[in-house]
């Protein structure tokens, strides 16, 4: 069976976690994959489109095309899967509206072009039901070979808040910079640690600042004592799909989130860490983990044992396998 991938980009973390990592396992079971970003060009597109006949499946991953594209794309193709875990339908959170007709309506139409839809998280999910049955969801699954259990210190005083993510979404975390200001003045073993390409500054809390490399990745994470992903409640975090959470948990650090979207199904409150809404709850919960290293360290543990469960690459690559073989039987 030959699969053509259609990426965002080789280094976009949904490229490498929702395509990439599964590549040496597709082999295995006899997928012969290719892999190229999204042609730009109109002439590069035409080329590229042209070729799609030669494949048994063309994996799109989260990119939408224009009507005009997309007939030219369904009359070459044998078969499409489409891939999203954005919400992709709606604006970002930065927008005065969410809703979006072209968005919507771009969204439909790749949909109805589609023979099987995978979607990052259940919201999404629901969000596909409308136009089709054919639609699973499947996480960005975490490879546990590379995120290994962390090793937990017995006397370290010192304790790290992190954060990891794209320049994008660093303005959900800046909003809590007055949590951070209060934790700082109490707590003068804290610091803030942020991996982006993009930062901010606290007055009472040391902030380290890492940019992000692929190959400091999984060992920035494995720095972190309590892992953080604020979020706002609203149709685009709702297509979020936790990876921050999941890489945190693999390796066994705890997380403080927001009750939304995803953040709900991943992290039980006061199992694998705790949910905070507001600025006293965020202030709360973090002080109950920065205070009690055998409940970061067991809860910990508990997250990293739900991600095995449910979020590996070990427990998905299956599910991917299926709609596969079930639009390509051979």
């Amino acid at each position: 069976m030959k699969i053509l991938f259609l990426v965002q980009g080789l280094d976009v973390a949904a490229s490498r976690y929702r395509v990439l990592q599964y590549l040496p396992y597709l082999k295995k079971h006899g997928i012969e994959p290719t892999v190229t970003p999204f042609p730009k060009g109109f002439f590069e597109k035409l080329r590229l489109f042209k070729s799609i006949s030669k494949y048994d499946i063309l994996f799109i991953q989260r990119k939408r095309f224009s009507i005009l594209w997309l007939k030219y794309i369904r009359m070459n193709a044998r078969k499409i899967v489409y891939d999203f875990d954005d919400s992709v339908m709606y604006r970002n959170s930065k927008a005065i509206r969410a809703e979006s007709n072209t968005r919507a309506r771009m969204f439909k139409n790749m949909i109805n072009a589609s023979d099987y839809v995978i979607a990052g998280n259940e919201y999404l999910k629901r969000n596909t039901a409308p136009y089709t049955n054919n639609v699973i969801n499947i996480p960005s699954p975490i490879d546990m070979t590379q995120y290994t259990q962390k090793e937990y210190s017995e006397n370290n005083d010192n304790i790290t808040l992190g954060w990891i993510g794209a320049h994008g979404s660093i303005h959900y975390l800046e909003k809590m910079r007055p949590v951070f200001e209060i934790l700082g003045k109490r707590h003068n073993n804290l610091k803030l640690k942020i991996v982006c390409d993009t930062f901010f500054d606290c007055e009472d809390m040391i902030v380290e600042k890492k940019f992000w490399n692929e190959k400091d990745e999984v060992e920035d994470i494995k720095s972190f004592d309590i892992g953080l992903m604020p979020l706002l409640d609203d149709p685009w975090s709702h297509g979020k799909c936790g990876l921050k959470i999941l890489q945190c948990l693999a390796m066994g650090v705890p997380v403080v989130c927001s009750p939304a979207g995803i953040n709900r199904e991943i992290v039980e409150d006061g199992v694998h860490g705790f949910l905070a809404n507001t600025p006293e709850e965020w202030i709360g919960k973090l002080e109950i983990l920065i205070n009690d290293d055998s409940l970061r360290k067991r809860m910990g543990k508990e997250g990293r044992k739900k991600v095995i469960k449910h979020y590996s690459l070990e427990a998905n690559t299956p599910r991917l396998l299926k709609v596969f073989q079930q639009l390509s039987p051979q």
